[in-house]
């Protein structure tokens, strides 16, 4: 079961604390079955267990379920149905309230979940009333150590309709004013797109806090686990017009980690307006996410359009101290997209905003070919340049936007509304050579300002290739301009890094444009 499918089948329907005495002895000794006294609860204390945890070798509890969940069918797993009225908290008057996801089928890890009231945790034993059963095969009795797949949020402005979801390895969702799921986050990526097989921690335990009277926002505390690395992470969930998270993460490793992973956004593209591999079905576009944005220590705002490509892509972008990236949904028009169904113009986009200065590393963006819309196939994450050594704590925090729009974006820059591209040359003359042809739509800033012969020029750099036919005009029907070139690659087939910004005069007049274009073989360089 691929990422995508196993998240969007059940979708849709800082420092160190000093360790007490009673960590030490929970992370060596399980909770008893039948324990369901209160426990006292505090981040530091997480804290304090994940770093004895990292001490143990890890111990995977995948498939620890009776044999009848493990062998549901879909359709049996879909007639498990938790009931509202038992929702956590639904017989108060608390703005939040809790759903559970129940084991079985792709879920086969149970996750602990504990209530957190007044500083004291009890844990949530599993309860199979909270569940209606509609399915042909029977469950049988189920223990009530049996724990639950994971968890989903509702809010008091519709309590019908979830506002984020915990549910699949250290996998989360939330939405925006929108109400519309998307791209997912996670707690950490591990060996993403490098040799080997991939790690995929897992929040293995989970403390919800019962908000305070007339609160209006969400705590929640998870135990990362993996057979790399423990972490403790603490939530704070602010819904609006974009849902705000804000994300404390301690990490204790227990191997070295050279290629972790922090703040790790997990997206789909399959086809747009620049990359048209995949486009033999009826919708002219279909992604979560069109590119990666990026504001760099400097200041400089970047634009990465995302694309489909034919062989798994990795590309990192090199910052010191960070000040923000995302992957985002920026076309927003339905004409774009035609889909009635599960409208892609709705998406929300993530922008992942660090606190406190991350140092040196790289915004590192993956793309894997996909053939559909059924597979995540784009992955981005801040990548610390040093290894992550064991027996050490390491600190991160940060604040994750879901919503429409990003809470920030150049105040004086024009920014990309579209990338389209196709075959170079000029047109009503024969084409003696192979190009590719590049347009670059920006509005924004102060080009809707500019008179049509205002002198503006594109500054376009290519690591190999030769660019021509360039322009810049002005694009009326977005108040901006259109910016183009042809790039002639050579009979080199390896890609080629290119970079675009508009000017007038010394004057920097647009985010810079950033792409990788990989030339087709030598024989299927059609000139028609």
């Amino acid at each position: 079961m691929d990422r995508r499918t196993l998240m969007k089948h059940l979708m849709a329907g800082l420092g160190a604390s000093a360790l007490p005495m009673a960590p030490l002895v929970w992370a060596q000794d399980p909770e008893p079955d039948n324990d369901d006294s209160e426990k006292p609860f505090s981040y530091g204390w997480l804290k304090g267990y994940a770093r004895e945890l990292a001490g143990h070798p890890y111990i995977s509890h995948e498939g620890e379920l009776p044999q009848s969940l493990k062998q549901l069918s879909w359709d049996d797993y879909q007639a498990i149905r938790f009931r509202k009225d038992h929702a956590l908290w639904a017989d108060s008057d608390s703005a939040f309230q809790v759903q559970l996801f129940h084991l079985g089928l792709y879920f086969q890890s149970p996750v602990t979940l504990h209530e957190v009231v007044d500083g004291q945790a009890r844990r949530i034993r599993y309860n199979p009333d909270f569940f209606d059963y509609e399915g042909e095969q029977p469950l049988g009795d189920l223990p009530g150590n049996l724990g639950y797949a994971g968890f989903r949020l509702h809010y008091h402005t519709d309590f019908s309709r979830d506002l984020a979801a915990f549910l699949g390895a250290s996998y989360f969702r939330a939405v925006g004013s929108e109400m519309q799921y998307g791209m997912s986050a996670r707690g950490l990526a591990i060996d993403t797109a490098v040799d080997g097989d991939e790690e995929f921690p897992r929040f293995s335990e989970f403390w919800l806090e019962k908000p305070a009277p007339g609160s209006q926002v969400m705590r929640v505390w998870a135990l990362l686990d993996s057979p790399g690395t423990t972490g403790a992470y603490a939530f704070v969930l602010d819904p609006g017009r974009n849902m705000v998270m804000d994300v404390d993460v301690a990490l204790y490793p227990r191997t070295q980690l050279k290629r972790a992973g922090i703040a790790p956004l997990t997206s789909m593209y399959q086809v747009g307006e620049n990359d048209r591999r995949m486009g033999y079905d009826w919708r002219p576009e279909i992604h979560d996410s069109d590119g990666l944005a990026m504001l760099s220590g400097t200041g400089e705002w970047l634009w990465r359009p995302l694309v489909n490509p034919a062989t798994l892509r990795f590309n990192s972008f090199r910052d010191t101290n960070p000040q923000g990236f995302g992957l985002l949904q920026r076309d927003r028009n339905f004409d774009h997209y035609q889909d009635d169904g599960v409208f892609y113009e709705r998406r929300p986009s993530v922008w992942v905003q660090p606190k406190g200065e991350w140092g040196n590393g790289s915004v590192d963006l993956v793309e894997i070919p996909t053939t559909d819309e059924t597979f995540d196939n784009i992955v981005a994450f801040w990548h610390p340049e040093a290894p992550l050594e064991p027996n050490q704590e390491y600190l991160f925090a940060y604040r994750l936007h879901w919503g429409a729009h990003a809470p920030v974006k150049p105040k004086e820059l024009a920014t990309v509304q579209a990338t389209r591209t196709g075959l170079g040359g000029v047109v009503g003359q024969k084409r003696e050579y192979f190009s590719w042809r590049f347009a670059v739509d920006f509005a924004g800033g102060a080009l809707s300002m500019l008179g049509d012969n205002a002198g503006v020029e594109p500054v376009i750099t290519a690591t190999r290739g030769e660019v021509e036919i360039t322009s810049a005009r002005p694009l009326a029907s977005i108040d901006g301009y259109r910016a183009m070139f042809d790039l002639v690659p050579g009979d080199s087939e390896k890609p080629i890094n290119i970079r675009l910004y508009l000017r007038l005069g010394n004057q920097t007049l647009t985010e810079t444009w950033l792409y990788q274009y990989t030339p087709p073989p030598l024989a299927e360089r059609k000139l028609y």
